[in-house]
């Protein structure tokens, strides 16, 4: 029982300190810039210390042979796939766990994570009926027809909610394979109404739907070093974590949709007609966007509803995943673009109700993405890159759906196209963060959802230097980091359980990084390390901890204090400027101290220790010790004796040898200090999390310099310091983050003299002035072409 009660307080204090973030709770000092440590998993042959894959990382892989069919008419999906699954882990396998996330909308096989809800006293007829269907049965989610080895002898199965475990005949071992099929079918779920990731999309005014499929097919989660199978049910909120492998499949739709795909088209031919084919191949050496399929063409096919069937191949190598839409609505363009000398084509598919806007920017913006991440990260790998104009955004390998709609006129407002443009770049970003660096989404949602929206920032500032980005830049972020604690939670926290996920994986995370690239790191170190991080996890599953120790390492910097504060914690940056003391050096030759009775001074007493402790104790006690001292008596000096009162201690008092000499200054420090300003400046971090303390300086003559003091500053007092700056000029104003960088959460405190606030008649004016001027103008494109109209 002893032994048993001291293992399971061992585990709990190990347990323990993994999640006490604090060393020295209670101090000032001591915590914030502590090594994480524990927090972090102990590295091994799998993943290094240095954030690198070990000499033995390993993971597993899966293939798909998938036919399917689209009933238009009915809104239904029917599919039979043929699944290999390789296990490449040291580990035995005895069941496959695969993902079906159709499961979600199902009132009978649904994750059953249900949110609060409520309504208003007063209400309208269709938020009724949303309620409604919560309560109602359905017949959403995937059903399973059957399964089978690939001989055909039946396998068990049990569906737990969106999971499905298929029991393996004999355990799989370490480098064999196993081959099963699977057939299902399931009820397309209207996007607009049931939500969701895909679905369909219908259109009252001419009859017609845009299909949007994906998560449709039952497929393997991941087996990892790290975690085991990843069986996390889907909620909806935290997205996949999925096995890279090969896809081919069939899709069977009515003739006259188009259909886009992750992947390559293997038929072509087949499924176009000659006309298209000619602008598809023109496409592929043009320097502008070709129409595979005009305006015009769509606009009949709307109309002209053939009754035929055409299946379209798609092939895709070293994939995740498998998205497909499918139209006659669409109309299809195209431009090749050379990322590192290899061809990759752009493509967008779009309704009639998008054209002005999709045909304009979507596959050149579609362009500028690849070409913008493959500079800062891994050049892009995938011989196509797609854009979809659909409900709302979404991504899968190789192909994305994007909002971005104009007014029934063609107008749009600069609102809309600036979140389109804004959501193509984030959506084709993601074939790189988790699409390539494969992450695992359903537990850490920042990072694919925050280092992507990161890299959003700095693509969409690429772009055009005056968009107006919304998530990225450090104050975007501060309403949301001064919340009350109890709002709150860390980014490293799983996604199910964040209240505020698009501040928390998204915009936090993104600005973090900026704040490490621009004032921490600077971009030549920074962008080395992140692009080390893309390179080493390209087409593998990273955890936190590579990435943090991938950045450490190879940009020669200690960030641990960043991850722990910025990652692991929710204080916010608020750097006070307390106070400012202005002061002028004099010289004098006046001696230091007069010659007085004051400057005499006593003898040094004996350097003893203030008692003798247990150790002391037991040692003298001990007759077999034999001290260095007693051994060899040439090591007693004056003050072995004058510590034992050997030599006795005088008790006279005596001047010191140099007391009243007179100082002599060098007469070139003199000069060089003599008209110097000596500004002692008082800081106090009063949001908790240490931060780089960046200083404008204003001075008399209107001159400006800029000053930064890293974080590393507040190593010694995480609280408050003094740091005293000598300056050739008088100082007119100091004012901390001046440029809005490190997030400060209350700027009014950042500057000296103090800046009177707006009195709250002056804030609600200005206010009030704003909207004015908005108001009336949320589309300036329409109103200047009803200009136009009326001048003919």
């Amino acid at each position: 029982m002893r032994t048993t009660f001291l293992i399971i307080f061992i585990l709990g204090s190990i347990y323990a300190s993994a999640q006490d973030l604090e060393n020295n709770a209670g101090s000032n000092h001591g915590n914030k810039f502590e090594q994480l440590g524990t927090i972090l998993p102990t590295p091994n042959e799998y993943r290094t210390a240095s954030g690198a894959p070990g000499s033995r990382y390993w993971q597993q892989k899966c293939d798909y042979d998938i036919q399917c069919e689209l009933d238009e008419k009915t809104q239904r999906l029917t599919g039979t796939e043929t699944v290999t699954y390789y296990n490449n882990s040291p580990d035995p396998l005895n069941y496959l766990w695969l993902q079906l996330d159709e499961n979600q909308h199902s009132s009978k096989n649904n994750a059953n994570y249900q949110k609060a809800s409520s309504t208003a006293n007063m209400s309208n007829d269709q938020s009724l009926d949303s309620l409604g269907r919560l309560t109602s049965t359905n017949d959403f989610g995937e059903n399973i027809t059957k399964l089978t080895d690939l001989s055909g002898r039946p396998l068990s199965y049990t569906i737990n909610k969106t999971m499905m475990r298929v029991e393996l005949p004999l355990a799989l071992k370490p480098g064999q394979k196993f081959v099963f099929k699977v057939s299902w079918n399931y009820h397309i779920t209207d996007r607009n109404i049931q939500g969701g990731r895909g679905g369909f999309e219908y259109f009252p005014e001419d009859g017609n739907y845009i299909f949007t499929i994906s998560q449709w097919y039952p497929r393997l989660c991941v087996y990892s070093d790290f975690q085991g199978w990843q069986n996390h049910q889907f909620t909806d909120n935290a997205e996949f974590a999925l096995t890279f492998g090969t896809f081919k499949v069939h899709m069977t739709v009515p003739a006259d949709h188009v259909v886009g795909a992750t992947g390559v088209c293997q038929n072509y031919q087949e499924v176009l007609t000659p006309t298209q084919m000619a602008r598809w191949q023109k496409a592929q050496t043009a320097n502008d966007v070709v129409e595979i399929v005009n305006l015009e063409e769509a606009k009949a096919a709307e109309k002209d509803r053939s009754t035929q069937k055409k299946t379209w191949i798609f092939k895709a190598d070293s994939v995740r995943d498998f998205a497909w839409t499918s139209s006659r609505k669409f109309i299809w363009d195209a431009m090749p673009v050379k990322i590192e000398g290899k061809k990759v084509m752009c493509m967008s598919y779009y309704g009639k109700q998008a054209y002005n806007l999709f045909r304009r920017y979507s596959t050149k913006v579609v362009a500028h993405t690849i070409k913008s991440y493959s500079h800062f990260t891994v050049p892009y790998p995938y011989p196509v890159a797609q854009s979809v104009e659909a409900a709302n955004g979404m991504e899968y390998p190789m192909i994305c759906f994007n909002y971005g709609r104009t007014e029934k006129d063609g107008t749009y407002s600069e609102t809309t196209k600036n979140a389109m443009i804004g959501v193509v770049i984030h959506e084709v970003g993601h074939n790189f963060f988790p699409m390539i660096v494969n992450s695992d989404e359903r537990q850490w949602a920042w990072m694919d959802e925050g280092i992507n929206t990161f890299v959003e920032y700095l693509t969409e500032q690429l772009f055009d230097n005056k968009f107006p980005s919304k998530r990225g830049p450090a104050y975007l972020i501060t309403d949301y980091m001064k919340l009350p604690k109890d709002q709150l939670e860390p980014i490293m926290t799983n996604a199910e359980n964040i209240a505020r996920l698009g501040s928390n994986a998204y915009g936090k995370p993104a600005a973090a990084l900026n704040l490490l690239r621009e004032v921490v790191m600077g971009r030549e170190l920074f962008d080395y390390a992140f692009k080390q991080y893309a390179k080493r996890w390209a087409f593998k599953h990273p955890t936190p901890a590579d990435f943090f120790r991938t950045m450490n390492d190879a940009s020669g910097e200690n960030l641990d204090w960043f991850w722990r504060g910025w990652f692991y914690g929710t204080d916010a940056v608020d750097i006070s400027l307390d106070s400012v003391k202005w002061i002028k050096p004099e010289f004098s030759d006046r001696p230091s101290r007069p010659m007085d009775a004051q400057s005499l001074r006593p003898v040094r007493k004996p350097i003893l220790p203030d008692f003798e402790d247990i150790t002391q104790l037991r040692n003298k006690e001990d007759k077999s010790l034999n001290f260095a001292t007693d051994a060899d008596t040439s090591l007693r000096d004056f003050y072995w004796k004058y510590d034992r009162g050997i030599i006795p201690y005088d008790t006279a008092k005596y001047a010191s040898l140099n007391s009243g000499n007179k100082p002599v200054y060098d007469d070139k420090i003199r000069d060089k200090y003599a008209t110097k300003n000596i500004y002692q400046l008082q800081f106090t971090n009063k949001g908790g999390l240490v931060s780089p303390i960046i200083i404008e300086w204003t001075y008399q003559d209107g001159t400006k310099e800029m000053e930064m003091i890293p974080a590393q500053v507040w190593r010694l007092n995480e609280k408050t310091l003094t740091k005293i700056f000598i300056k050739d000029k008088e100082a007119k104003e100091i004012r901390l983050d001046p440029m809005r960088v490190t997030a400060d959460v209350d700027p009014s405190n950042n500057a000296w003299p103090k800046i009177p606030e707006q009195s709250r008649f002056e804030v609600f004016r200005a206010r009030q002035k704003q909207v004015r001027e908005t108001s009336n103008a949320n589309n300036p494109m329409q109103i200047e072409a009803q200009k136009e109209k009326k001048a003919f």
